[in-house]
């Protein structure tokens, strides 16, 4: 039976030659019909003055992502030619392919242009504890460059029991924490908008909007026009289909009430499967999949085959 690690191992093997090349823009074509796996893991050599902040900024990854998929390396200082994991491969979230996904989760959006065989995936700060983002379906309904923030009351008394007073509107420029771009949504009070801060990108610092980096937002902004359907969903398990064989990608669940179990897990595991009807019938290789989730490092592992009989499991998931 094959551990995770030499699985993940074998995904690196396969994809390191790409490691010297400059990383791209997280543009990915599509896969096949019924095939939901896009990207490549790939891996870098750390310089003496990289951190994972930096690396997440110049190739569109988060923090929180780099840390997961790196285990055991300094994120403040990696060290000269220590390798480093970018974990640039992804199952598309489930549901339609259209407009903006944003999957919580994995701290990523995922954009899909009408009429493109494309998609484009960017990472996300989201709402911190007591200030969730919000889940549902709705679309853009305003793009402003330049924005200038006018802070809610509610946020102004949290900075003034800390000492800090805010003025009742920042303009646009540097000190901005919108940046330089606004995208209101339909979910009301909520935005996707730049930052003025680099780190916490790919984390949960914001009052619920949705930060992206400000190249990031300024690509998208450039792209998605007013009226475009954003889907908002929290899915740490994904399962796709990819060349014959079935992926787990697994992420730290969301939980404002403390860590959840193991048997927690387990069972949203068991019900984000029982989502895929596609997959019923499967043969999983539930070892594996035990070891993905409690590795939670959010690149895609595979659990079984399409044909049953090619990987072997217990009959007793969990």
């Amino acid at each position: 039976m094959l551990s995770r690690l030499s699985a993940v191992n074998r995904c690196l093997t396969l994809f390191a030659l790409c490691s010297s090349a400059a990383v791209q823009a997280l543009e990915l074509p599509l896969p096949p019909p019924g095939e939901d796996v896009v990207g490549q893991v790939q891996v870098i050599k750390a310089k003496y003055e990289d951190t994972f902040a930096d690396l997440g900024t110049a190739n569109d990854l988060g923090y929180l992502e780099m840390v997961a998929a790196n285990p055991g390396v300094d994120p403040w200082l990696p060290g000269e030619g220590t390798e480093v994991i970018l974990p640039t491969r992804y199952v598309l979230p489930p549901g339609p392919r259209e407009g903006i996904v944003i999957n919580l989760a994995e701290y990523r959006l995922y954009y899909f242009p009408k009429g493109q065989n494309v998609v484009h995936t960017f990472p996300l700060g989201i709402g911190r504890e007591g200030w969730g983002s919000p889940l549902g379906t709705g679309r853009v309904t305003v793009k402003t460059p330049n924005p200038a923030w006018y802070p809610p009351q509610s946020i102004r008394d949290e900075h003034a029991a800390e000492g800090d007073i805010l003025p009742t509107v920042v303009p646009p420029g540097p000190d901005n924490p919108l940046g330089p771009y606004k995208m209101t949504l339909s979910f009301p009070g909520y935005l996707i908008h730049g930052s003025n801060k680099k780190f916490g990108i790919g984390m949960r610092v914001s009052h619920g909007c949705f930060r992206m980096l400000n190249h990031n937002v300024l690509e998208l902004a450039g792209m998605v026009p007013v009226g475009t359907p954003v889907r908002i969903i929290n899915e740490p398990y994904k399962f796709g289909v990819s060349s014959g064989k079935i992926y787990l990608e697994a992420h730290a669940p969301l939980d404002d009430e403390g860590d959840p179990s193991v048997v927690d897990k387990h069972t949203a595991v068991i019900n984000a499967l029982l989502k895929r009807d596609e997959l019923s019938g499967l043969r999983l290789d539930w070892e594996m999949v035990r070891e993905v989730v409690a590795a939670e490092d959010g690149m895609p592992v595979p659990i079984a085959a399409q044909n049953e009989n090619v990987v072997a499991s217990s009959d007793n998931p969990f």
